[in-house]
């Protein structure tokens, strides 16, 4: 390969800050792999679990993070047929169709640098096959990244893992990127009424002005609950709840606010040891409680539709606020990420 070496953010310590170096890349490119040059990246809040080892112990140290972006290919390895050199692309952290090619080992200092099959915080990444989606335009290349993660995994809730319909009254806990694009897409479906809770009073204009019902302020759960009761007429009940904070008061909450035989989706992934409490018996007489694994979402076939909606107006990029942040400052925006205050932080590499 032509390049030899890139700038990194790197995971060296379990809740440090991402240290900014250069790492060098393999000699070659291995069966499967594509070498692409990072237009765009943004940040999700499974990078801020991996940086605090939210689900356990990482084995891996150091490595590489970061699993939405946006690229163009600079490189295809040997049995490449999905894209060719000079094609934009998409990168997700769910598979598609392709290679599933092993990862790259990339060194600092003559140590190795860990990373999986798709990194997005690397001036140039080393991806499979399978976690790459080509598209026909770079623009915008603000918001292309959310197609690697929150747009495709808030499509796979609403369609696969809370099958929503316009019988459906939702709560949405959590305004964040994926909160935001699910109340987007639950509106396409047709839901009549939908709330949305969250901590932070700033996000309540935005909420209903893209179509929620309500919102109702987090910071007392058992006060929000009579609110949402207040709100909902008698004969209405809440029939789904999509929570996408991983908070375990949160769980709780959506779990006693829904009816008999509501369904709960959790989006966001609690903290290692963290454990919420629960009334099993509703779970007997139909109530449901899943887990999502990115919404089930299939990028191959996502990753097009919603390219679509866009295109016929159905969605509008400028519903979906971003922040951007240089790749320098990628420390930075990981912070304002974990305030919450902000839309999704993209980073930019040019």
């Amino acid at each position: 390969m032509e390049i030899k070496e890139t700038q990194a953010a790197i995971l060296v310590q379990t809740g440090s800050q991402l240290e900014l170096d250069w790492i060098k890349l393999p000699n070659q490119l291995q069966f499967g792999q594509i070498l692409v040059t990072m237009i765009t990246s943004g940040i999700c809040g499974a990078q801020i679990n991996e940086i605090d080892a939210a689900k356990g112990p990482d084995n891996f140290l150091p490595h590489l993070l970061g699993h939405e972006g946006f690229a163009q290919v600079v490189e295809i390895g040997p049995g490449v047929t999905k894209v060719k050199e000079g094609d934009f692309v998409i990168l997700h952290w769910r598979p598609g169709s392709g290679i599933v090619a092993r990862p790259p080992r990339y060194s600092r200092e003559n140590n190795v640098v860990n990373a999986g099959w798709v990194t997005t915080f690397n001036q140039h990444s080393i991806v499979s096959e399978n976690r790459v989606t080509r598209v026909d335009s770079a623009s915008p290349a603000r918001q292309l990244p959310l197609l690697g993660c929150s747009l495709t995994t808030a499509l796979g809730v609403v369609d696969r893992e809370a099958s929503l319909g316009r019988r459906d009254t939702l709560m949405i806990t959590g305004f964040g990127g994926v909160g935001n694009a699910i109340l987007q897409f639950a509106k396409l479906e047709g839901v009549p009424t939908i709330i949305v809770v969250d901590k932070h009073e700033s996000k309540r204009n935005e909420a209903l002005r893209l179509g929620a019902s309500h919102f109702i302020h987090s910071g007392d759960t058992k006060g929000a609950i009579q609110v949402l009761n207040e709100l909902l007429p008698k004969h209405i009940d809440l029939s789904v709840a999509i929570e996408t904070t991983g908070a375990v008061e949160m769980i709780e909450f959506c779990y006693e606010a829904t009816s008999e035989r509501g369904r709960i989706v959790l989006v966001g992934v609690p903290k290692l040891g963290s454990k919420a409490r629960i009334y099993t018996l509703p779970l007997h007489f139909g109530k449901s409680i899943t887990g999502s694994k990115g919404g089930g979402s299939i990028p191959d076939e996502d990753i097009p539709f919603i390219l679509n909606l866009f295109e016929s107006g159905e969605l509008s990029w400028n519903n979906f606020p971003v922040t951007t942040f240089k790749f320098s400052d990628i420390n930075v925006a990981i912070e304002k990420m974990r305030e919450g205050s902000i839309g999704r932080p993209i980073l930019e590499f040019f």
